[in-house]
């Protein structure tokens, strides 16, 4: 399947600043989390794959399309919800969807329905008619999702979707974006800083790092098993008798918080029986144990890691076996 993104060389100069650096990258179809602190590039990228910043060289395709060439029919397909708030505050959340609708080629009639279809979707169909200027942060969060659906778009960018929201609303906007790519097919790109968010929605990572690809893989190679178990029992004297208990038992225990993690020093040992009877041998009250996985934020922890990984796994492509690349 042929990817939605597709970048040779891509860089974009502003002088002072190198945004983007010979990026290679493919995203595959479905749901992508780009991951990056701020000035990795992801708010660059996004706006040059909507065609409203020109790269300074390097070629874009965005579902098939040339950007140089074709960036109307790029932005008759793509949708795009910014991160800062940009709705006008006299205005209802229909009248936006609508006109945005129209604005993009659907009929008036066409786009009355397909506005009433998405604010009931975001969970804006009671408060469709109000002006957004009463809105509450995640009601205006929503909005701004419904005018990105409103021409039925095949892949959606999402801007930091999630700012501003408190837990709640940050889960119902998580599941909004799942839905949009697991249920209703759309593919979606998807920025956030919380990079717990992304391991939640997303089939693939894009991580940029000063405008450079450090990784890119599906989710489930970036959360693989480490070869390591977390252990947690109650307190932090309890924590600490269990680490020497194990280390006399030749297994390496360390600290992580109120957890441990516990690695085996010989392949046949059964650490998991050893971790139980250690516990009720010193009478502690065993709470977790489980297998531990990575996490995103571990390739920002340790680059060398990644950089091995990327490498091991080759280059980006819409091989949904071989993802993996670094530049």
């Amino acid at each position: 399947m042929d990817p939605v993104v597709r970048t040779e060389g891509l860089t974009k100069d502003y002088g002072a600043v190198l945004a983007l650096d010979e990026l290679d990258l493919e995203v595959p179809v479905g749901t992508t989390g780009l991951v990056g602190a701020n000035g990795a590039g992801k708010s660059t990228l996004l706006k040059i794959l909507l065609g409203l910043v020109s790269p300074t060289h390097g070629r874009v395709e965005v579902l098939g399309h040339d950007l140089a060439t074709e960036a109307e029919a790029v932005r008759a397909v793509v949708g795009y919800s910014p991160e800062h708030d940009c709705l006008p505050p006299d205005v209802s959340a229909s009248d936006l969807v609508v006109h945005l609708a129209m604005m993009s080629g659907l009929p008036r009639v066409a786009a009355r329905e397909r506005a009433a279809e998405v604010l009931r979707h975001v969970g804006l169909g009671e408060e469709r008619y109000r002006p957004m200027g009463g809105y509450s942060t995640g009601m205006r969060q929503k909005a701004k999702l419904a005018q990105a659906l409103a021409h039925d778009p095949r892949l959606v960018l999402l801007d930091e979707p999630t700012n501003g929201l408190d837990p709640a609303a940050r889960d119902e906007m998580l599941g909004l974006v799942r839905r949009i790519g697991h249920d209703f097919g759309i593919s979606v790109i998807v920025t956030s800083h919380l990079l717990g968010e992304l391991e939640r929605v997303s089939d693939t990572i894009v991580v940029l790092d000063g405008g450079r690809l450090l990784r890119a893989s599906r989710t489930d190679e970036f959360l693989d098993e480490t070869g390591t178990l977390l252990v947690e029992v109650l307190g932090t004297d309890a924590r600490d008798r269990m680490a020497a208990a194990l280390a006399d038992a030749g297994v390496e225990a360390h600290p992580r918080g109120s957890m441990l993690t516990v690695t085996a020093a010989h392949d046949t040992l059964d650490v998991r029986d050893l971790v139980r009877d250690t516990a009720s041998d010193l009478g502690l009250g065993l709470v977790r144990l489980q297998v531990d996985h990575r996490r995103i934020e571990d390739v920002f922890a340790d680059p060398e890691d990644a950089d091995v990984a990327a490498d091991d796994d080759g280059g980006a492509s819409d091989d949904a076996d071989e993802e993996a690349a670094r530049v």
